[in-house]
């Protein structure tokens, strides 16, 4: 008879594991702050600048006064870890690019105490990325685009005095 063990003294080099979790994050007393699409570009980089922390991150659905997310936890940090990494990087983000916060937020606390996270497996995260892309329609409002946009060069044309 053959000797058989299912614990191997081999490191697998990475972690093939993955832990979506699905992320509600509401701002500070529900202000409307994410009407303006420079917000919204404003929270995702600061997201998207923790993935060399080893966050990987998925779909962002914005809606006007909270943010879901879908976001792959490192295991070495919990729950409350990763929320506390993520509130207080994008906190800091739009203080910095967006000064005039802080009349609002006089106390530095953009995001609310009120959380919300569930587990998302692969069979529904599917589901979750549809709802999150329908965020808009979802709550009825349209985001302005108050980017700055680049104008188009156009050469001199004949008499230029």
């Amino acid at each position: 008879m053959k000797n058989v063990s299912s614990v191997g003294s081999k490191k697998i080099s990475g972690d093939i594991r993955n832990n979506w979790m699905t992320m509600l994050f509401v701002t500070k007393k529900r202000y409307r702050c994410f009407r303006k699409q420079s917000h919204i570009d404003t929270c995702t980089e600061a997201f998207r600048d923790l993935e060399n922390l080893g966050f990987e991150f998925g779909e962002f659905g914005f809606a006007v006064n909270h943010v879901h997310l879908q976001v792959n936890v490192p295991k070495k940090y919990s729950v409350e870890d990763t929320e506390i990494i993520l509130k207080s990087n994008t906190a800091k983000r739009m203080f910095e690019r967006h000064p005039g916060f802080r009349k609002r937020y006089p106390k530095g606390a953009f995001w609310s105490g009120y959380e919300h996270y569930q587990s998302t497996g692969v069979r529904n995260l599917e589901e979750s990325t549809d709802y999150l892309r329908r965020q808009q329609q979802h709550h009825g409002f349209k985001v302005i685009d108050d980017r700055q946009q680049t104008l188009q060069v156009f050469p001199p044309s004949g008499d230029a005095a």
